[in-house]
């Protein structure tokens, strides 16, 4: 069975679908390298599974398996209750498997808002290339530079999420630590299509000592 997590912090009130940050190779890759001008670099998740949040990462791990090994059965989908959903709040799409699933889920549930955040251009775009997006199936691609706003929209993306410095292009802030639910910004169609985001509190620290602002 999916696992759903209910969220709490910036996130309280939703419901997400994740998988495991820290086997996920794509992950790995990029936060190893320690690049000061990647936002994978700064990854909440991959320290958060390693530490005060390692409890969570058994039940993410049996979603990766789930997600990523096959198209999974309608019935085995979940239903869900709530107008707003949030995708892989934890973690990176796997495959194509993975995406498959995450549409099938969108589908079976059409009067929720599922969202995703996803640096993996190459999945979606091989993917959608030849399949209808549903309208429900909201898609953000999550810039990797930090402090460069991505003001053209990818193709098959609805949105772009850049994260900035505190203390850079402030006129251009619009998700600035508010609770999600009372923002809904990334979960409707009818919003602003460029998300820039300023780093969190946690990774300020990191941010100055590797050199990034």
């Amino acid at each position: 069975m999916i696992h759903i997590s209910k969220m709490t912090g910036k996130l309280e009130g939703f419901q997400a679908i994740s998988t495991n940050t820290i086997t996920n190779s794509y992950c790995n890759k990029n936060y190893d390298k320690q690049d000061p001008n990647n936002i994978c670099t700064f990854c909440y998740s991959n320290e958060m599974l390693k530490t005060f949040r390692k409890n969570m990462a058994p039940a993410l791990q049996r979603n990766t398996d789930l997600l990523a090994a096959k198209v999974l059965h309608p019935d085995g989908l979940p239903v869900i209750n709530s107008a707003f959903f949030r995708f892989n709040a934890h973690g990176e799409l796997i495959n194509e498997i993975n995406l498959i699933n995450y549409v099938n889920i969108a589908i079976k549930n059409p009067h929720c808002n599922f969202s995703l955040w996803t640096k993996r251009y190459d999945i979606i775009a091989k993917y959608f290339k030849n399949n209808k997006k549903p309208k429900n199936f909201i898609l953000i691609y999550s810039t990797p530079r930090i402090n460069h706003i991505l003001d053209k929209i990818p193709p098959y993306f609805d949105k772009t999420f850049s994260t900035v410095p505190e203390s850079e292009h402030q006129d251009r802030q619009n998700c600035t630590g508010q609770k999600c639910k009372d923002c809904l910004l990334c979960y409707k169609l009818d919003t602003p299509a460029v998300i820039v985001e300023k780093v969190k509190t946690y990774g300020k620290k990191k941010f100055k000592k590797l050199g990034a602002v």
